[in-house]
């Protein structure tokens, strides 16, 4: 639960992933985020093939209160997270295969602002190194850059959190109720208080 975004995209064959790199870094140094650099250099003839070698080539980071970027990926040229590598990379299940390439980052708690860094910064990295990047942002931010929309998406998703919260320190589960029903029970409390205002 929390606003966040999701994205998925692949390398251009023809840009070089140092530079993107070296890019990433003079930026986050600036803001003093966190960073970590993995393998600089992809091997000969890799991108855009379907197999890969199980490494990750790039670099993320991770803003104050945000979940890691990670502008990660794999030999073949494909965005994947180091936490996807791991959960679906030695999959045999097709559908598996295809969570491996989707990433995902909670903005909610870093605040808009750093939301609005991270947005324009992917933005930017999508022009220039990226293909097929695609971005769906809960704070509708990416998609329309307007200021305004994106600071009410995140006050509902703070109401949202916050009477989420409040439910369960206030609403204890009873003993005879299934965590299922707890749960309905506590979303269907905080729909009548939203429908209330």
């Amino acid at each position: 639960m929390g606003l966040s975004i999701d994205y998925s995209g692949s390398f251009k064959k023809e840009a070089s992933l140092e530079a993107m790199i070296e890019e990433v870094k003079d930026i986050v140094e600036i803001y003093e985020w966190k960073y970590t650099i993995n393998s600089t250099r992809f091997p000969k003839n890799t991108i855009g093939k379907i197999e890969y070698d199980g490494k990750l080539y790039g670099i993320s980071f991770t803003p104050p209160d945000s979940e890691t970027i990670s502008l990660t990926f794999l030999s073949n040229g494909k965005m994947c997270c180091g936490a996807r590598l791991e959960f679906f990379g030695n999959s045999d299940n097709e559908n598996d295969k295809l969570y491996l390439y989707m990433l995902c980052s909670k903005t909610q708690y870093a605040g808009s602002t750093i939301h609005k860094i991270i947005i324009h910064l992917l933005r930017y990295l999508s022009e220039k190194y990226f293909q097929d990047f695609q971005l769906t942002d809960e704070g509708a931010y990416w998609e329309t850059g307007d200021e305004e929309l994106l600071e009410k998406n995140f006050k509902a998703y703070n109401a949202l959190v916050d009477g989420f919260v409040h439910s369960v320190k206030n609403y204890p589960i009873n003993t005879a109720e299934s965590f299922t029903e707890y749960f309905e029970r506590i979303m269907k409390m905080l729909d009548e208080k939203r429908n209330r205002k």
